[in-house]
């Protein structure tokens, strides 16, 4: 395997968790009831995967596993959720796992119903489907005529058995006994596109919503209309009934309003103006209950009470996201447990990665806080254009304001409090200007100090302003005149509100003292697409050795992870879409990512933080693998995971050897306890004498006799003998012919402090020992020094030894010769690692106290 192809892998630091912020798309919703529990759920799509709220706190319960393609139609019957993706349908068990495909279409189906045992299907070529839910197969398959009647919309009429009404872009609708296969009548229509069909809470009755904003109320069993509503708004695009004893429908438009008609006055009696930002995609009354549910494509689930005198609805609670792509993210608090967010939709929010209950928005930009209250967002003048970037500190936020954003194209920057989920008191301008709006000058960058009482304002003109944060009053400016000959990039203040660095499009850094505004220090700055980092205690362009990483997202869709220290590249992936934002998590347990043309924001998990992972710099040739975006990852392939399997089989967990290099000083690793105490035994025996002779209990149980030690063993019966020596004793004779000590060595590591003693004391000849035996054991201690390891266990064996042993080994000459030997082994083996620690704490110093 060349090395492109095995370096073409995702990333080895991040992995998926899970998206933030998306709640609703194009598609209508579903509602479920569930009967054990007695409580209502609604379902919306989300791109490849569905999600599940409960109506009472819109809470979420599950998501769905994700679909190979985005879902194009979502329905659900009593067990089921059914999603169309592409030609496929996936019927889905518990909100989450799919249990049946059904196979067939041969272009992309767009609408679904479920119809008891089995489910109806149309596709793009005007054929339906009708297929058994269990075992799969097509029940029924009607091919109509695209140019004579286009299917848009199905129903079932209630109590009409195995019946289903059909309404067509042409404006007819029909009626079919899909048991029997036969048309049953045909409705002229209306003269335009049927775009809804809705059961009534009368028998026989169906509500039918037109291209042209007309509401039918229409009586199929005498094909007779009721009667008619026009809906000034666009085509109707939802319709629901009220079934709490109100005779009142709801209608959606494409441009967000509700309209509530009445069916016994047959007249509109209340407009829900603005619901939703973007077209009405489907409303649902719970049944017997007067709650409204609402979604639309601006990303948010809303549900609405009746509860107030006039019949109009007011909001009860929604989980809201952004309508349009977030263009800048950021960890709000040490935490790392919010995420700020601003959008292209002009909207400033924080989003929780613990619960979807925690997240708040701060509203939109106005430049009228009082007014924009009055008009409503929709209808202020005073609006403000998206924000571009912004900053924020939780320092003072409790007092005032913590957060300060710039807008597109705006010279006046704004405050924002967090606490207070609103605009804040300040609208900065500087006077310079005279609120001269024809200068085309913007605010470019932002920055807030550590302690939260100043605001760093960096406009396109060159100039970069002070303002209290407190007060909002203008504290002095860097440079005589302009910081920078052309617009200012960036603007970014040190913790400890010392040095102010500032980077301009005239390609210079600049390093300012932050309370005298004067310039500390010029560097050059490139435009070539390559990263320099500056470190701010030697004024060097260099990779810091204090800090770890630098994540990078470029517009080439990969994301990037630096090794600061060894300056090298160690991560990289590719996401389907380019990212325009990052922010790392302060705890570093998370990354945050927002994308192009995406709503949400997500979380990718550190895997540094709970499992082994070994990062290398990557080769020049390195492949980045697409890695799909948290929360939309199809399953994979078992092909694909076998291969994947195999090729990262380099990363598999470091194992370590028993000692990394021949040359290397290593420890035993044993417990201190099984070594460490060995010269006080003697103490430790005097403190843990009893103070009574044990007393034998009346009826001893009976057990098998066990040899001390560590490891448990059971002594065999032998006839008792005054020269039976032990194992040790016998692998040291040994020993002396084979020159091989491993077998005694071991055995010494498996026996106890007590055991170890005792068998030391015995290798004397006053114990029954022999002076070779001991020489034996010298030699032993010198293999140990010699091999290097084992170290901690040799000094702890040697000095036991010479205490049990000394004045007998001063008397005799051949042991007094080994011991020298072992002198010597001892004496080589510690200056060599003195050396190396010497030479380490020179090393240490040196790097501490020397300026770099």
């Amino acid at each position: 395997m060349s090395s492109m192809s095995a370096g073409k892998k995702g990333s080895v630091i991040f992995s998926g968790f899970r998206a933030l912020g998306l709640y609703s798309n194009h598609l209508a919703h579903v509602l479920r009831f569930h009967k054990k529990h007695r409580e209502f759920y609604v379902l919306t799509a989300v791109g490849q995967c569905f999600h599940t709220f409960n109506v009472k706190k819109l809470g979420i319960v599950a998501v769905s596993n994700a679909l190979p393609e985005d879902i194009s139609s979502l329905a659900a019957d009593r067990m089921l959720v059914y999603a169309a993706y592409g030609k496929l349908i996936s019927a889905f068990a518990q909100n989450k796992e799919v249990v049946h495909t059904y196979t067939g279409h041969q272009a992309d189906v767009h609408l679904l119903l479920p119809f008891g045992d089995h489910l109806i299907s149309v596709d793009k070529d005007n054929v339906v489907i009708i297929w058994d839910v269990e075992s799969e197969d097509t029940y029924l398959q009607i091919s109509y005529d695209k140019a004579s009647f286009e299917v848009s919309a199905l129903m079932h009429p209630s109590t009409y058995l195995n019946k289903i009404l059909f309404g067509s872009s042409q404006g007819s609708l029909q009626l079919w006994n899909v048991k029997s296969n036969k048309l049953l009548f045909s409705f002229p229509g209306w003269a335009s596109a049927v775009t809804v069909l809705q059961q009534t809470p009368a028998v026989d009755v169906v509500g039918v919503g037109l291209a042209s904003g007309q509401i039918i109320i229409h009586n199929i069993r005498f094909d007779e209309t009721l009667m008619k509503f026009q809906q000034d708004w666009g085509p109707v695009t939802a319709l629901s009934f009220r079934t709490d004893g109100h005779p009142i429908m709801a209608s959606g438009s494409p441009i967000g309003h509700i309209g509530l008609w009445d069916l016994e006055e047959k007249k509109l009696v209340s407009q829900m103006r603005d619901a939703h930002t973007t077209a009405i995609a489907g409303l649902t009354f719970l049944q017997s209950e007067p709650l409204l549910i609402t979604n639309g494509a601006d990303n948010a689930i809303r549900v609405w009470i009746f509860d107030v005198a006039g019949g109009d609805g007011r909001l009860l609670r929604q989980r809201t996201g952004h309508s349009a792509p977030p263009t800048k993210i950021k960890h709000h608090d040490q935490s790392g447990l919010n995420i700020l967010s601003a959008g292209q939709d002009g909207t400033l929010q924080s989003f929780s990665s613990v619960h979807e209950r925690f997240n708040k928005s701060l509203g939109h930009g106005t430049l009228y806080k009082t007014k924009a209250k009055k008009k409503s967002v929709t209808h202020d003048t005073a609006k403000l254009p998206a924000i571009t970037t912004f900053a924020s500190e939780t320092g003072r936020q409790s007092d005032w304001d913590g957060i300060i954003a710039c807008h597109r194209g705006f010279l006046v920057t704004t405050t924002w409090n967090y606490r207070k989920g609103s605009i804040g008191a300040h609208k900065l301008e500087p006077e310079r200007f005279n609120k001269n709006r024809s200068l085309n000058v913007h605010a470019t960058a932002v920055d807030i100090t550590s302690c939260g009482n100043f605001a760093v304002i960096a406009l396109s003109s060159g100039h970069i302003d002070v303002y209290n944060m407190q007060s909002g009053f203008h504290r002095g400016h860097y440079g005589q005149d302009k910081a920078h000959a052309g617009p200012v990039r960036g603007v970014s203040v040190d913790a400890l509100n010392q040095l102010t660095v500032s980077v301009g499009a005239d390609r210079l850094l600049k390093i300012w003292k932050f309370k005298s505004k004067e310039l500390g220090m010029l560097a050059v700055a490139l435009d070539d697409f390559t990263i320099h980092i500056l470190d701010m205690e030697t004024r060097r362009i260099t990779f810091s050795p204090d800090g770890r990483w630098l994540i990078t997202a470029s517009m080439d869709c990969t994301i990037r992870t630096w090794d600061l220290p060894s300056g090298s590249l160690v991560d990289c992936f590719l996401v389907d879409a380019a990212a325009v934002s990052l922010s790392m998590s302060p705890t570093g347990n998370f990354l945050a990512s927002a994308h192009v043309d995406g709503l949400g924001i997500y979380l990718w998990s550190n895997n540094t933080l709970c499992s082994m992972v070994s990062l290398r710099p990557l080769p020049a040739d390195y492949e980045p693998a697409v890695i799909m975006l948290p929360g939309t990852c199809p399953c994979k392939d078992t092909e694909e995971e076998e291969v994947l399997d195999a090729d990262s089989s380099e990363m598999a967990e470091y194992i370590s050897p028993a000692q990394l290099d021949e040359h290397l000083v290593t420890l035993s690793l044993l417990p201190d306890s099984r070594w460490k105490n060995l010269l006080h035994l003697d103490i430790i025996k005097k403190k843990n004498k009893p103070k009574e002779p044990p007393k034998l209990p009346k009826a001893a149980p009976f057990f098998i006799p066990t040899i001390p030690g560590l490891v448990p063993q059971f002594a065999l019966p032998s006839t008792p003998s005054e020269d039976q020596k032990s194992t040790f004793y016998l692998q040291l004779e040994n020993a002396l012919s084979n020159n091989s000590y491993e077998e005694p060595i071991k055995l010494l590591r498996e026996l106890g402090p007590s055991a170890i003693e005792t068998e030391l004391r015995g290798l004397s000849p006053e114990m029954g020992g022999d002076i070779r035996v001991m020489q034996s054991f010298l030699k032993m201690i010198s293999s140990i020094l010699q091999s290097k390891r084992d170290f901690d266990l040799a000094q702890a064996y040697l000095a036991l030894f010479l205490k049990l042993h000394l004045r007998f080994i001063a008397d005799q000459p051949e042991l007094m010769k080994e011991a020298e030997s072992v002198s010597a082994h001892l004496e080589e083996t510690w200056m060599s690692m003195q050396t190396l620690l010497n030479q380490n704490i020179c090393l240490l110093s040196y790097i501490k106290s020397a300026l770099l």
